[in-house]
């Protein structure tokens, strides 16, 4: 009923007593959860049957090269993602002033971007896991590209439509950040794939950094802010083209099957208790909500800050207030690339020395970056460049996490989970993070503010809820290192990494 075939393996040269020339080993044509006499996990036969018969060969699903190709052309449409998200927080002043808003309706722009983004996340994680990964992620794109062109195009009178529209744009990025990792983490295996995790997770503070600078710089030289928001839509319709000519849709599990790849299918809830259950999966998702509530707070609002420090300290007519833009956004860049290869080069480092290194790492950062983000708080007003300093440490210690907690996920979560376990981790986290921080902040300055203080002094005030929230995120981290090891152990020998599981079903003649 099982469909079951029987494989000769041939070992020769061999003098163990308990190895034998002719073994006969069992197997099954689809991946079934038992096999005769022994009950395996899912997907753990196959990777188990592969170790022990070594002269087998074994062809990848992906062949290497294409793998990379694929590796390349998500990194694209990743930065490209990240570039649209802050093109607007580039050209925030010049939205403020050309429709007449306030602190709090310009931080609504953001919030209602995130909140699509985080509402249609369950929607494509429960479709990704399911459905071909490769159609979900141009469906979401070409509604990125169409909507992210027309805001471009809105006038004085229509506030409503540019955050309606930003609110649309977030169904690219919904549908492409709950997929794309899962794609990587089946393309590649081990150190690979921490390294090709890490290297994907770099283009989002580098999308982000240049984010800044390419919408300021387009403003600038067109003097029109609304050509900021064009060059993303024409830079991603050549994004998409590329992964409809390029981009494979590789078999759930393939990297960690050798190729066979895990079909056994659950319901929505099923998938849903099994990552309540998982305890590193919740502590670090927790841990995640409080990085992004930092970082949605200061990539938005920190530009518009240190440009209304200048006008505090009368530096505007030595330093236009546009520099911030770029400064801000190559600080933003530089430490993205040396903070995610500095994190991945650590967890490396020290992952099997320590079992808990990755969370360990992630709390390190979050705490580090605490004393930083106060003092750039405080000093912004006595000294732009000294504050330029705290900000570059206080952002290097963040981007440690990106793409260590990227790496978490995926090996403490089955494959045939991950991309549901991507989506509730970015509903969750943008809901309770950074969906609402932008706004939060811009309402808690307006709350302030008031005829004796100064709009500076307001925001600056109102940013103080930032570290506080990093040593929340610091403390989930912690807790997550407890319970790491014990998770991690649990999907190795469900994917069949540890042999004991694969023994009972070979036969010595």
């Amino acid at each position: 009923k099982r469909n079951k075939r029987c494989k000769m393996s041939m070992t020769s040269g061999l003098s163990a007593p308990l190895l034998h020339q002719d073994r006969y080993v069992c197997d099954t044509l689809h991946d079934q959860p038992s096999v005769g006499c022994c009950s395996l996990p899912y997907g753990s036969f196959a990777n188990s049957l592969a170790s022990l018969t070594p002269d087998a060969e074994e062809k990848p699903a992906i062949s290497p090269k294409r793998a990379y190709v694929t590796m390349v052309v998500l990194c694209y449409i990743n930065l490209l993602n990240y570039m649209e998200r802050y093109t607007i927080a580039g050209v925030l002043k010049d939205i403020q002033t050309f429709f007449h808003i306030n602190d709090s309706t310009a931080g609504l722009l953001q919030t209602v971007f995130i909140c699509s983004f985080l509402l249609l996340a369950p929607l494509f994680g429960y479709l990704g896991d399911r459905y071909n990964r490769k159609y979900i992620m141009i469906g979401g794109l070409s509604v990125w590209l169409l909507t992210a062109t027309a805001s471009s195009f809105v006038n004085k009178s229509q506030f409503w439509l540019l955050a309606l529209l930003r609110g649309l744009v977030g169904t690219g990025e919904a549908s492409y950040s709950t997929v794309a990792p899962t794609i990587i983490s089946d393309l590649f295996t081990g150190g690979k794939r921490s390294i090709m995790i890490c290297i994907f997770y770099i283009f989002i503070p580098v999308g982000s950094g240049l984010g800044y600078i390419t919408g300021q710089g387009f403003a600038s030289l067109t003097g029109d802010w609304h050509w900021a928001l064009r060059i993303t839509p024409i830079m991603g319709a050549v994004g998409l083209i590329l992964m409809i000519i390029l981009c494979p849709n590789p078999p759930r599990g393939a990297a960690e099957t050798h190729g066979e790849g895990v079909t056994e299918q659950s319901s929505y809830l099923e998938d849903v208790k099994y990552l309540l259950k998982n305890k590193s999966y919740v502590w670090s998702s927790l841990g995640v909500t409080a990085l992004a509530f930092l970082t949605g707070a200061l990539a938005f609002w920190l530009p518009i800050f240190l440009s209304r420090a200048r006008d505090n300290q009368k530096l505007s007519d030595k330093l236009s207030d546009s520099s911030d833009s770029y400064i801000f956004g190559a600080v933003t860049v530089a430490t993205g690339i040396l903070g995610g290869a500095l994190g991945t080069t650590l967890s490396r480092l020290f992952r099997d020395k320590v079992p808990n290194a990755d969370p360990l790492i992630c709390a390190v950062g979050m705490l580090g970056s605490v004393p930083c983000l106060f003092i750039t708080i405080f000093l912004a007003s006595a000294s732009i460049p000294g504050t330029y300093v705290f900000i570059f440490l206080g952002e290097l210690l963040l981007s440690l996490n990106w793409a260590v907690l990227a790496d978490i996920l995926l090996y403490v979560v089955i494959p045939t989970r991950r991309a549901t376990a991507e989506a509730l981790q970015i509903t969750v986290g943008h809901l309770l993070g950074d969906a609402g921080s932008p706004y939060l902040i811009g309402v808690v300055s307006d709350a302030i503010y008031s005829g004796n203080t100064e709009k500076f002094d307001s925001l600056k005030y109102s940013l103080l809820l930032c570290p506080v929230v990093g040593i929340v995120g610091g403390v989930f981290f912690f807790i997550t290192a407890i319970y790491i090891a014990e998770d991690r152990k649990a999907v190795q020998q469900l994917l069949g990494e540890d042999l004991k599981h694969g023994c009972s079903c070979i036969f010595s003649l």
